[in-house]
C-alpha cells in the first residue's frame, strides 16, 4: 500500500503552500487548488488488457474519468422483494473499477460485490489473503429474498498486480465471471417500454439508461473533489447517486443510493421520508476519502413519476452550504 507515503508527502507540500498563501494573501481554496491540480493519467491499452485477461471478461473504459469498469452481475440469483420477482439489473449487479492515482505512481482497485450471507466471510478471507482490504459491508435492500449483502473491496498497487490480486480473490466465488451462468436472453420488453422515460427524465432533469427491463439514473458529484489514497473519486469508481426503476410506469419499484457529505445526511433523510420513500441504510463505502462521504440507500413503491419526484427532491438537497450546527442539530 502506498497511501501513507502519498499522504505524508502531500501533507508537507500542503503545509508549504498554505504557509506561502498566508504570507502572500492567496486564499486557502486557491492554495489547495495548486496542490490538487495534477491530472489523472489514463490507463494504457496493455493495462486494460491485463484487467480483461485476469477477469476473463471485457469491461468498458470511461475515458472522461480515466476509469476501467467491469460489471459483475449475479445472474445465478432469482431475486424477490416482498414476494415479487425483480430483475437482477434493479440493483443486484456488482462491479470492479481500476483508476490511477493523480500522480500516476500507483493505482486503485475498487469493487462493490453482491453476496449471499454465507459468502461474505469466505470472500473477506480471500481478499486479505491476496493483499486487498475491506472498506464496507452492508445491506442495500429490505424485504429481499434471498438476503443480500454488499461488500466493498479496495487495494493499491500497479494495475497489472491489482488485476491479478482481484481475480485471484474472487476466483472461487460466484461473482467470478467464469462461474456465472450467461445472462438471460434480452427481454422483448425493456425499460423503454415499461416506463415513460421522457417524463421521468423531465422530473429528474437527467437522462437515464435502459438496462434490460429497468431504467436507471447514475449521477456524480460534480460539485465536489473527493480524494481517496491519491485517487480522485468520480462516478465510475463509485462516487455517485443513483435510482433504478423496475416494474411498470403505474406500478413501479425504485431503489437507489445518495452520495452525501456528512452535513447533508439528515436533510436527505427528511426529504426522502417526506416523499414516502423508505430509508434502508446509511453507511460509508470508502476509507480514507477526503472529505468523507456517506451513502444512503432507499426504496419505494408506487407511480414511477411520484417516485422520481422523491429522488429529485433528494438531489436538490445536495450541494447546499453547511449551516451552523452541532451534531446535525441547529444551534
Amino acid at each position: 500500500m502506498e497511501n501513507s507515503n502519498f499522504t505524508r508527502r502531500h501533507a508537507l507540500k500542503a503545509t508549504a503552500v498554505l504557509g506561502t498563501a498566508l504570507l502572500t494573501g492567496i486564499d486557502r481554496a486557491s492554495a489547495l487548488g495548486i496542490i490538487t491540480a495534477e491530472k489523472t493519467p489514463p490507463l494504457s491499452a496493455s493495462e486494460m488488457a491485463s484487467i480483461e485477461t485476469a477477469l476473463g471478461k471485457k469491461g468498458a473504459y470511461k475515458e472522461a474519468e480515466f476509469t476501467h469498469l467491469t460489471p459483475l452481475p449475479r445472474n445465478d440469483l432469482k431475486m424477490k422483494i416482498k414476494g415479487e420477482a425483480v430483475p437482477i439489473p434493479f440493483g443486484f449487479g456488482g462491479w470492479v473499477a481500476f483508476k490511477k492515482t493523480a500522480d500516476g505512481k500507483s493505482a486503485m482497485v475498487m469493487s462493490d460485490t453482491v453476496l449471499l450471507q454465507e459468502e461474505v466471510n469466505p470472500l473477506i478471507s480471500a481478499a486479505h489473503a491476496h493483499g486487498l482490504e475491506i472498506a464496507a459491508i452492508h445491506n442495500h435492500f429490505f424485504y429481499e429474498e434471498p438476503r443480500i449483502f454488499y461488500m466493498h473491496i479496495h487495494g493499491m498497487g500497479s494495475v497489472e498486480e491489482l488485476a491479478k490480486k482481484y481475480a485471484d480473490t474472487i476466483r472461487d466465488s460466484k461473482i467470478f465471471p467464469a462461474n456465472q451462468p450467461p445472462a438471460s436472453a434480452p427481454s422483448a420488453v425493456t425499460g423503454k417500454e415499461n416506463f415513460d422515460t421522457a417524463a421521468l427524465d423531465a422530473i429528474v432533469r437527467y437522462s437515464g439508461t435502459v438496462n434490460g427491463p429497468t431504467y436507471k439514473y447514475t449521477i456524480g458529484r460534480g460539485d465536489l473533489k473527493i480524494m481517496a489514497m491519491g485517487v480522485e473519486m468520480t462516478a465510475a469508481i463509485g462516487l455517485n447517486s443513483w435510482a433504478s426503476f423496475a416494474g411498470k410506469q403505474d406500478d413501479a419499484h425504485i431503489a437507489g443510493d445518495i452520495a452525501m457529505l456528512q452535513h447533508e445526511v439528515n436533510d436527505v433523510i427528511k426529504v426522502l421520508r417526506k416523499n414516502n420513500l423508505e430509508i434502508v441504510a446509511v453507511h460509508n463505502h470508502m476509507l480514507d476519502d477526503d472529505p468523507h462521504m456517506i451513502f444512503l440507500h432507499y426504496y419505494g413503491r408506487g407511480q414511477a413519476a411520484t417516485l422520481a419526484q422523491g429522488f429529485r427532491a433528494a438531489l436538490d438537497v445536495l450541494g447546499k452550504k453547511k449551516g451552523k450546527s452541532m451534531g446535525g442539530m441547529k444551534m
